[in-house]
């Protein structure tokens, strides 16, 4: 039994050994990313039964990422290796501050080849949450009906739900993220995002109103990601904050909020108090920006536990 599955594609991201732009670097490492696939990384290093919904292209890429999920615990059985589909690239530029520029080569992606009646019902019956992000259904208009359909079977079969919006305006304009995204949160459970986000989609950031927009919807836990500022979350009434972390060096931003999500989730599915799991998402986040690359920052759970003392946590 799974504790978390997602769907998302996963692709090869080739990292600069230098900073700047990229029209002056000619050499790159690569690594492999996703946001989704970031998350399942992260769930399984923690200790999670971690599943993933996928298709690559079938070839010598594809069949890295396949491996490489495989060595990380990841369950791929609904993940195929697809013909005529080459698989995902991007490459990233790292600016100077630790921010970066992420161009993307997705043309004929493999997950074209992924649809609604391919998903398995029994792969949702024996699970017990399914996280889903706003970069998948972004990609292409094909991809929010396969959303529909897993939603679908996250309720038929008892599942909890989590959603990060993690918007991207390279893909699709303010108001198709915000009208799509709003679709599904009437069925989420835990809502985990940045503040310019939740600005989109409710029209204010403002912490008290979004308390009052979450009561409208089924959100048990608003999880507000303020990066290098800490975090919040509101749950039971109560807004816990969280202050930042301290003599943190980041060298690279990309993937921190998917190292929240999963000290989140982690903390969620374990039945920590609220308080527990906003310390720990936030210290997982902040061990992502100590690494360069998309997940090599996602910690084991000893390492995260090692680093889960003497932050404070403010109730009000």
């Amino acid at each position: 039994m799974n504790d978390v599955i997602t769907i998302g594609d996963a692709m090869i991201t080739f990292n600069p050994d230098r900073t700047g732009p990229m029209r002056f670097v000619n050499t790159f490492n690569r690594k492999v990313g996703g946001a989704e696939f970031n998350v399942a990384i992260g769930c399984a290093r923690l200790g999670l039964g971690t599943g993933w919904i996928s298709r690559l292209g079938n070839d010598e890429f594809g069949r890295y990422i396949y491996n490489f999920a495989r060595g990380e615990g990841i369950d791929v059985s609904e993940v195929e290796l697809m013909k005529d589909h080459p698989t995902s690239i991007n490459f990233k530029e790292i600016n100077g501050d630790g921010s970066s520029n992420t161009y993307y080569y997705r043309e004929k992606s493999p997950t074209l080849t992924l649809n609604s009646e391919a998903l398995n019902e029994g792969f949702f019956e024996q699970a017990r949450l399914l996280h889903i992000t706003g970069v998948f259904p972004a990609v292409n208009d094909h991809n929010i009906g396969i959303i529909d359909k897993a939603v679908e079977l996250a309720k038929k079969y008892g599942l909890r739900i989590s959603m990060d919006p993690n918007i991207r305006l390279k893909l699709w304009n303010e108001k198709k993220a915000r009208t799509t995204l709003l679709r599904w949160m009437w069925d989420v459970d835990y809502l985990l995002a940045g503040t310019e986000e939740l600005e989109l989609l409710f029209d204010t950031s403002d912490i008290e109103e979004l308390q009052e927009e979450m009561k409208g919807y089924a959100v048990s836990h608003l999880f507000v990601k303020q990066g290098e500022n800490g975090g919040m979350l509101w749950t039971d009434n109560t807004l816990y904050e969280q202050s930042p972390e301290h003599n943190v060096n980041a060298v690279d931003t990309v993937g921190a909020g998917d190292g929240f999500n999963t000290g989140a989730l982690y903390g969620i599915l374990n039945n920590w108090d609220p308080e527990r799991i906003l310390r720990f998402a936030n210290i997982i986040g902040s061990m992502v920006v100590e690494v360069f690359g998309d997940n090599e920052g996602l910690p084991y759970l000893e390492d995260a536990l090692n680093r889960l003392e003497d932050k404070k946590v403010v109730e009000r």
